[in-house]
């Protein structure tokens, strides 16, 4: 355990293999990882590295070998339901509306339906949906899946979100414009986001700390703190401090 304040979640060397056609092959390999509460923490690293499989540990769809997840400085066996969860893929349901896709979430614990409806309507202006409860998602740009797909991670009310890869499917104007919305939305409700990335830019646009991992079998290689003030604005990517923050995330991905 580190010898920090508590953090909200804390993955404590964290170790996965998997058999393939009876081979062992490492996918994790002693993982550790701090998010203070209310922080923003960004993994980066080469793809195929096992980001997504240390996502679905956090979330409990899957258990490590060796090692523990905590929450609030508590070690976790049974996570699900104790996070939001949005993968890389939207996964919006085609034959529901977008107001029926955002509310699957407490539709799934069972809470009050015409509760979440007005919720989520509430939200719809401030997630860019105005106009578009009764729409269906092929109706909705790229873009826009992605927030409706952040406000059904976001109307699972847990105080962590796990994002992985949100944004990597987009164009760079639309990337663009997303990754400001998102800031302006976390300072607003200040939720604790992991996010997973393969953009070195966008790691430290958003993020209060980064971590970067090695090949497979992931390690940790770098923990890097983002001192950027905030709120964060586009023209800071264009100083001397962002640029020497770049090149510290470029090097340590570097083969070898």
């Amino acid at each position: 355990m580190t010898n920090r304040a508590v953090a909200q979640v804390e993955i404590c060397d964290v170790y996965k293999a998997y058999r393939v056609n009876g081979q062992p092959i490492e996918v994790l390999d002693g993982v550790s990882i701090y998010a203070a509460q209310g922080k923003f923490v960004t993994l980066i690293g080469p793809s195929g590295c096992g980001k997504s499989t240390l996502f679905s540990i956090i979330c409990g769809l899957q258990q490590p070998d060796r090692g523990q997840i905590c929450f609030n400085g508590v070690p976790a066996t049974q996570r699900i339901g104790m996070v939001g969860y949005m993968p890389q893929r939207d996964l919006l349901l085609p034959w529901r509306r977008v107001l029926d896709n955002v509310i699957l979430g407490p539709e799934v614990h069972g809470e009050n339906l015409a509760a979440a409806r007005r919720e989520a309507r509430g939200l719809l202006p401030l997630f860019g949906l105005e106009g578009f409860a009764d729409s269906y998602p092929t109706a909705l740009s790229g873009g826009m899946r992605q927030r409706a797909a952040l406000l059904r991670t976001f109307l699972c009310r847990k105080d962590v979100m796990l994002l992985d890869e949100p944004f990597g499917a987009l164009d760079a104007i639309t990337r663009s414009a997303l990754q400001e919305w998102l800031l302006r939305l976390w300072e607003q409700f200040r939720y604790t986001i992991l996010f997973i990335t393969h953009d070195v830019e966008e790691a430290v646009f958003l993020s209060d700390h980064v971590y970067v991992l090695t090949a497979r079998p992931a390690r940790v290689r770098l923990e890097l703190a983002i001192p950027l003030p905030r709120p964060r604005r586009r023209e800071m990517t264009l100083t001397l401090e962002f640029a020497a923050l770049k090149q510290q995330l470029l090097a340590a991905l570097a083969p070898g």
